[in-house]
């Protein structure tokens, strides 16, 4: 363990000087040896840190090379000259990266960085999908394993998913898997969708009700949401988009008083960007499989190589393409109108699709 010193602080004072909004001074001493050490690590391994936008403030702004969504961080990835990527975000994020940079080696320092949106899909799941509604095209969420990228036409993200979906000309798209992102899309373009019932544990749990609270004990708070929350809480904010989406919102309005209604990290690491002239009302819902990445298991990942994350080829070449087919679009990315349309979405489940089992047999 690498003990304050003042050759330490000297290093790693200026990036305090990023988060001592957000960062309390007495912690400090403890993460700077940290910081310290996964910086050396970097250059000598010659490897890179990304991190998600819901990193902690200790990650995203004290040793992440590059910052952003999962497809940004991926697609930033393919330009970089390192021979180790470590993803400080959660496993389907180092997919994406391992799939986009097959050459380099990928690391997730934590092996209980999942998703709940991620697991609530299976390439089997896709498949059945695919039988019951045959010639329909298939979108998956970049929120979703290797394996199901694989049987996807293309994939989307919570900025682009209206345009991908609209991008094939055709009447009836599935989308899966966030039944609430879905819905969202569904509200916002004439293309009927076919939902799956997944959902992220994190923006499942915001409700339009909690809203209206905060407008109460907040007057003049402008609320942000996520695609991937409820209908509902949508039609209860006054801005919906993709993180970048909320990011670049808050940069460019500056709104005295801000509430993102997404994983709480992300208020703080904009926080530290902006400053003090904008107030953050922060409704802290963590995301516990992405806080399972800290700076200790940073530094033995790098130290020892460890979590290398691998994808068999028969998948990685097919999810490869659905991936970069959806890069290949150059498709802009669309927010999400505040008075969407009330349209009806068929969410399919496991149980509604096993009697294509019987069918089969």
């Amino acid at each position: 363990m690498i003990k304050y010193s003042p050759e330490i602080a000297k290093v790693t004072d200026p990036l305090f000087e990023k988060v001592k909004n957000v960062i309390p001074s007495v912690e400090w001493p403890i993460m700077a040896p940290l910081i310290y050490r996964i910086n050396e690590l970097k250059t000598e391994k010659n490897a890179v840190v990304l991190a998600h936008n819901y990193q902690t403030p200790d990650i995203y702004h004290c040793v992440a090379d590059f910052v952003g969504d999962s497809l940004q961080l991926a697609m930033q990835a393919q330009q970089i000259d390192a021979d180790i990527i470590v993803q400080a975000g959660v496993h389907f994020m180092a997919e994406t990266s391992k799939l986009l940079s097959p050459d380099k080696t990928v690391l997730i320092p934590s092996l209980d960085a999942g998703c709940s949106l991620a697991a609530s899909i299976t390439g089997e799941d896709v498949r059945q999908l695919k039988r019951k509604y045959p010639g329909v095209p298939v979108v998956t969420y970049v929120n979703t394993s290797a394996g199901v990228k694989a049987e996807a036409d293309l994939c989307c993200t919570s900025a682009n998913a209206i345009a991908v979906v609209e991008a094939f000309g055709v009447d009836r798209v599935i989308l899966l898997p966030d039944e609430f992102l879905s819905k969202n899309v569904a509200g916002q373009t004439d293309v009927e969708i076919i939902a799956w019932k997944g959902r992220c544990e994190v923006h499942e749990r915001f409700t339009a009700e909690e809203l209206r609270q905060y407008r109460k004990s907040s007057p003049g708070i402008s609320i942000l949401a996520h695609p991937e929350c409820s209908p509902e809480v949508l039609e209860e904010a006054d801005f919906a988009g993709s993180t970048s989406s909320l990011i670049r919102y808050v940069n460019v309005n500056r709104p005295p008083k801000v509430m993102m209604v997404t994983e709480c990290s992300m208020s703080d690491n904009v926080s530290a960007e902006i400053g003090e002239d904008v107030e953050f009302i922060r409704p802290c819902n963590l995301c516990p499989h992405m806080k399972t990445i800290n700076l200790q298991n940073i530094i033995e990942s790098l130290e020892l190589i460890r979590y290398e994350v691998t994808i068999p080829e028969d998948i990685s070449s097919r999810a490869r393409q659905a991936v970069q087919g959806m890069i290949d679009l150059e498709v802009e990315g669309k927010d999400f109108e505040q008075r969407s349309v009330l349209r009806s979405v068929v969410v399919e489940d496991r149980l509604s699709l096993s009697h294509l089992d019987t069918v089969s047999q």
